[in-house]
């Protein structure tokens, strides 16, 4: 269950007479036994991808401006935001121009990671432990990505600075863009332009 007041600064953003994202709740026991991921393109101001894992209840965030990358020797900036609620992994559509992140947002991968870090002992480290330290490292079991990733923090404050990097193991590939190459939905099949047709028809 997700600690109180996780989505406080996610409520505060934004007008949900307004916007179509999901108000969402602190609590995923659900979620919680099988923790997912999910990248969403956005194409807001600026084009990104928003990087998000399931976390004590709730979609801890980061923006990558870039994408996230197959090859092992890119470091790819990831500025951290603010949690969401588990039900906005399923969120695709256009959101107002007037309103906090307004533009469209494609679910461009999503799946479930497995978390296999452990200490000296032996014992599991926590992905709230890990985060909470600056450093952790997971496995993306993902329709277009797989494979072990690593986040680093390199600037903590109010604006924290991370580092999404893949870790150097079979699932890594240098030659390989896939950000430039699958622009598809693995949620609807959808490109960007025909979830922006789609919500202009049932707007």
């Amino acid at each position: 269950m997700a600690e109180k007041g996780l989505l406080e600064k996610y409520h505060e953003k934004r007008d949900f007479d307004i916007s179509s994202e999901p108000f969402g709740s602190e609590s995923s026991e659900e979620g919680e036994k099988k923790p997912i991921f999910v990248i969403q393109k956005h194409d807001a101001t600026n084009l990104h991808y928003d990087f998000r894992l399931l976390v004590s209840g709730v979609l801890k965030s980061w923006a990558v401006p870039k994408g996230p990358s197959t090859n092992p020797d890119d470091k790819r900036l990831a500025i951290r935001t603010e949690d969401h609620p588990l039900e906005y992994a399923d969120f695709e559509g256009v959101i107002p121009e007037n309103q906090y992140g307004g533009g469209t947002v494609m679910v461009w991968d999503a799946g479930t990671y497995k978390n296999e870090k452990k200490d000296k002992e032996g014992n599991s480290i926590s992905m709230e432990e890990q985060l909470k330290k600056g450093r952790s490292t997971f496995i993306l079991e993902g329709k277009k990505l797989r494979g072990a990733y690593s986040l680093i923090r390199i600037k903590k404050g109010k604006n924290e600075n991370w580092l999404l990097k893949k870790v150097d193991d079979d699932q890594a590939d240098a030659r390989r863009n896939s950000t430039s190459t699958e622009n598809n939905s693995v949620l609807t099949g959808r490109s960007m332009d025909d979830i922006r047709t789609d919500s202009e028809k049932n707007g």
